[in-house]
């Protein structure tokens, strides 16, 4: 019973997006907590929940982008006996909390605003503009120093960027808001403001929370086609049988397979393994691969 290993790691372009992700995050990090303090002094002094809502946001913000540059900070250390894949799950983890901190800072956000609907607090239209409008400002700028980073592969930026997006939306509406409050003294347009934000807050708090949870309990990742992968390696003539198949994530760029197949007798395995291999990374994109081959006599399921 051979075992046959095959690990491509990614090439020279991954320490590349990986640098300049870190550096993207770090200037977003800096402009994101600075504001916030400025955010938070200005919701108490005008009395806007809607700056206070958007400086919880901002809140989030600056803990999902630390915890980011966290994330890769221990995602480079290297692996150790303890920690075969070194600290790359840490990115999820990052992700989890993060996820978790939204659900609670809108929920918060939903009851102040519940109370402010049956008694309004006079709100101070005119500061709550300036700061909104700076906010809006501050929140263009990292989204599009974000946008410049790997959004689409990488779970921990993906979900910095969505925390900026939902942060515009809601200078946007601090603003909207801030404009009622100055022309027809509607004060009320400020719980509605807040309530608005903390419902994207939710939702984008609610997917970064189950994109993780399905990477830590070792689920399939979304792109990968796992019923694809039994078929194609069925459809090789040489394959007899496939069993303990495997996909899961150790982190959102790093999608693994473990499978065990029996294989006729007299096949050069070395050759099959390296045309599976092929086959597998560039119809299924997944690159860290073991592939353990069985003669057809011995029918054993191994785990």
């Amino acid at each position: 019973m051979g075992q046959h290993h095959s690990h491509d790691h990614h090439g020279h372009g991954h320490s590349h997006t990986h640098s300049a992700n870190k550096k993207a995050l770090l200037i977003s990090f800096i402009l994101i907590a600075g504001f916030m303090v400025a955010e938070v002094v200005g919701g108490i002094l005008t009395n806007s929940l809607a700056l206070l809502s958007d400086a919880g946001h901002m809140l989030s913000d600056a803990v999902a982008l630390g915890l980011s540059l966290l994330a890769f900070k221990f995602g480079e250390k290297a692996a150790s006996n303890s920690k075969t894949y070194g600290y790359r799950r840490f990115e999820i983890l990052a992700a989890f909390f993060n996820g978790l901190t939204l659900i609670l800072i809108s929920l918060f956000i939903f009851y102040e605003a519940y109370h402010r609907f049956f008694e309004p607090k006079q709100v101070i239209g005119s500061g709550m503009m300036t700061i909104s409008v700076l906010g809006l400002l501050v929140n263009i700028l990292v989204a599009y120093i974000l946008a410049k980073g790997d959004t689409s592969g990488n779970l921990n930026m993906r979900s910095a960027f969505l925390h900026v997006l939902g942060d515009l939306l809601g200078s946007v509406g601090a603003i909207a808001a801030a404009l009622l409050i100055i022309f027809f003294g509607w004060d009320i347009a400020d719980p509605i403001a807040s309530v608005l934000v903390s419902i994207f807050v939710l939702i984008s708090g609610i997917r970064v929370f189950r994109e993780s949870i399905q990477v830590l309990m070792e689920g399939k990742p979304a792109n990968v086609e796992v019923e694809g992968i039994r078929n194609y390696l069925l459809e090789q003539p040489e394959i007899e049988s496939v069993h303990d198949l495997h996909v899961w994530s150790i982190s959102s760029d790093f999608p693994s397979l473990t499978v065990h197949l029996q294989v006729a007798e007299h096949v050069d395995r070395d050759a099959l393994l390296d045309r599976l291999r092929a086959g597998i990374e560039n119809q299924f994109h997944v690159s860290h691969i073991t592939i353990q081959m069985e003669r057809s006599i011995a029918h054993d399921h191994c785990n």
